[in-house]
């Protein structure tokens, strides 16, 4: 988007001098989404009630548009320029391309285009709600046709829907989402003229994804039909991390476990399309001995964007582009290009130098990563990791032959247990790095799904400048009785299966930023607080479920060891202040503060208690601290921090 970085195209140009990776192109790139939803009698049929509270509710067809929603909700949002699209087959209406009535709706019999593949604006969103949520609405339109529907027409009708709205779109993808496993059990015609149409949308360079529903008493099969038509391999992009076979977990209904829950994991999984950071990048193996890869971003931190700048003063909205203009400070006069000449202070002084020196400056040879040798993994500490690591994976467009000695190395560095130290230029004018090459092994999930493929990472490794002096700190051991009690609170509080899951925890800030966006837009109702799934659940471990009790043991344990350190050490502070030099200002304000501590009464506990919930105890004064916990038998010794904290657990235990 112009709009984007604000500054104009002639000084972006200019400034190469950027060391971390240019992840312009990353972000830019547009993909196109086309969900094709199954209407039939088993996909419109609601699973059998039961007792358990997680059952499904929802039909199939009905979660799957559910899910559609709360994609394009996201998206809109998030990636404002790609495109969505959805198509319900097997109806009895038939629309395309806005016509409902004329040779569109014909040529492609039972297959309805409710909202057209393009940028979801405002008004799709809402009629897509609508749909979800009013069943008046859905029932009109959700009716299946009597006739089967023709799994080539359907995949034509996604083919011409593609042509026509994203033909230039560098990712292209078709959702399926069905029950059907077999859809023409009888028609070998019509199964092969499915075969090619599919063949047709994966030379155009579209990616079909499956989304299957096994339905009570019947499992999906993928080899009865779907096996002839997903092609596993991605025609736009072959090198890139190909999922294992099966990769999408067949979704079940009525089976007491969430449907809409299940095919949502299962699209986001998928929402985002894989993007190439760099492109055939040599990789130095030896002298003359190269092989090409690619680099992926596996993992991006996301935050809210600006996308562009809006001008409101006039009588429509209008977006501002940025244009930059020098001016010279004697004369306000507009300097060109030409006359503008770069300098360094070096010993008070500025040192000019060309564009052509500058360059030089920068160049420290061609991109590529070259192998400086190998380690054992031993050697790499944990903290040597400045920056994201990338992903790379063997590319055959320059060097054919790369993927069989990629996956040599690759597997020869995880039986040793090393990694290779390399020379690594990410992009023209970059500043190089020395980074470690960490082979990785696939990880699948429960269901074989497969959530980080095989292959390298590239991670940058700190200079001698990059490592500031550690500070000096006083090392301070617990008792081992607290320690050995805290071990319990800890062994309580594991993650599920000791490993942390980002997919369960979404970032709140961000999460925040795109719900009030999506507010506006659509002009709902403002929500009054953000949804945290980092917040603790207080009330779990208050009542004992969970670590509450270990942590109230670990509690009375650091109270014990407190008062018997108190005493211990009380003798001294007494002789301490025995030996102070007496003075009638001294004598004068002791008794000054024993009267002031005496004169303020104990403050009522509705007082104390509304401080607790607005989290303002610690604006008490000290002396009504204590008054207070006198009242409660609670133990007033130590310093202000410590009474407070005495206090607010007082009333967590309620």
């Amino acid at each position: 988007m112009e709009g984007n970085n604000w500054k104009p195209k002639e000084e972006d140009a200019e400034e190469e001098e950027e060391e971390e990776l240019d992840d312009t192109a990353y972000k830019s790139a547009k993909d196109a989404v086309l969900f094709a939803i199954e209407v039939s009698t088993t996909m419109l049929t609601a699973p059998p009630l039961t007792d358990s509270k997680k059952a499904d509710k929802d039909t199939p067809t009905s979660a799957a548009l559910k899910c559609a929603y709360a994609l394009m909700q996201q998206r809109i949002i998030s990636n404002p320029n790609d495109m969505m699209g959805i198509l319900l087959y097997g109806t009895e209406k038939s629309k395309f391309q806005d016509d409902e009535h004329s040779r569109g709706g014909s040529a492609y019999p039972h297959c309805y285009l409710l909202i057209d593949l393009d940028i979801p604006a405002s008004g799709d969103v809402r009629a897509l709600k609508t749909l979800v949520e009013d069943d008046e609405e859905s029932q009109k339109l959700l009716i299946p046709s009597e006739e089967p529907v023709s799994m080539a027409n359907v995949l034509f009708c996604a083919n011409q829907i593609f042509t026509t709205k994203a033909p230039n779109f560098s990712s292209r993808r078709l959702f399926i989402v069905t029950d059907n496993d077999n859809p023409h059990t009888k028609d070998k015609a019509l199964k092969s003229a499915a075969a090619v149409r599919a063949k047709d949308l994966y030379d155009l360079g579209v990616i079909i994804e499956l989304f299957p529903i096994s339905i009570v008493g019947h499992d999906f099969d993928r080899g009865k039909f779907y096996d002839d038509i997903i092609y596993n391999a991605f025609p736009s992009d072959p090198e890139a991390p190909a999922p294992s076979a099966g990769v999408t977990k067949t979704s079940s209904a009525g089976d007491g476990i969430s449907l809409l829950n299940s095919l949502l994991s299962s699209i986001n999984s998928k929402a985002v399309a894989r993007r190439a950071l760099f492109s055939n990048l040599p990789l130095e193996i030896g002298p003359g001995f190269k092989i090409s890869v690619k680099g992926y971003i596996i993992f991006k931190r996301q935050e809210p964007s600006r996308s562009c700048y809006i001008w409101l003063n006039g009588e429509n909205a209008q977006i501002a582009k940025g244009v930059t203009t020098q001016m010279a400070d004697d004369s306000a006069r507009t300097v060109e290009k030409v006359e503008v000449k770069k300098a360094y202070k070096f010993g008070g002084e500025q040192v000019i130098f060309t564009p052509e020196e500058i360059a030089s400056l920068r160049y420290f040879g061609d991109p590529g990563i070259r192998v400086i040798g190998f380690k054992p993994m031993s050697m790499l500490p944990i903290w040597a990791n400045l920056r994201p690591s990338t992903f790379i994976y063997p590319s055959e467009e320059d060097y054919v032959g790369s993927t069989r000695v990629f996956s040599a190395l690759q597997q020869k560095l995880l039986r040793d247990d090393k990694m290779g130290v390399a020379w690594f230029v990410a992009r023209k004018n970059a500043a190089p790095v020395i980074a470690a090459i960490i082979p990785g092994a696939e990880k699948l999930g429960d269901s074989g799904e497969q959530l980080i493929p095989p292959g390298m990472w590239i991670v940058p490794l700190p200079f001698a400048d990059d490592i500031r002096q550690n500070p000096e700190t006083t090392l301070i051991r617990a008792p081992d009785s607290l320690v050995d009690l805290m071990r319990s609170v800890i062994q309580q509080l594991q993650l599920p299966k000791a490993q942390y899951s980002p997919e369960k925890y979404p970032n709140p800030a961000l999460q925040w930023h795109y719900r009030i966006l999506q507010a506006l837009a659509l002009e709902e109702d403002l929500p009054e607080k953000p949804e945290d799934k980092t917040v603790p659940k207080y009330r779990q471990i208050d009542k004992y479920k969970r670590a509450g009790s270990y942590v109230m043991d670990w509690g009375v344990e650091l109270e014990t060891l407190h008062q018997a350190w108190m005493k211990e050490n009380s003798s001294t502070h007494t002789v301490t202040l025995t030996k102070r030099p007496a003075s009638s200002t001294n004598d004068y304000s002791a008794p000054n503060k024993k009267a002031k501590t005496a004169d303020v009464g104990p403050i009522a506990d509705a007082e104390i208690r509304d401080h607790f919930n607005k989290n303002s105890i610690n604006k008490l004064t000290v002396s009504a601290l204590k008054a207070w916990m006198v009242t409660k038998n609670l133990d007033v010794t130590g310093k202000k921090p410590d009474l407070v904290e005495k206090v607010e657990a007082y009333f967590e235990r309620k």
